[in-house]
């Protein structure tokens, strides 16, 4: 169990930086408490709620390499 939780808090400081490089905060972001204390489900990372411009920025952020991809 302690070497899920340091690959979840790993996981969540990885996506937290990478968001952050594209200008995008999600203040929710956490590894998911009630995963991590289950004993047979593999920890989750909760992402939480955000506000519609961070939505919007995620879209924008998600869409930017699909659109490099096409001919």
């Amino acid at each position: 169990m302690q070497q899920h939780l340091k690959e979840v808090n790993a996981v969540t400081t990885e996506l937290r930086e990478a968001l952050a490089r594209a200008g995008i905060v999600l203040p929710s972001l956490r590894p998911d408490p009630v995963s991590i204390a289950h004993r047979y489900m593999p920890p989750l990372v909760e992402l939480g709620r955000c506000s519609m411009e961070v939505a919007r920025q995620l879209t924008d952020a998600l869409a930017e390499p699909a659109r490099g991809e096409r001919p």
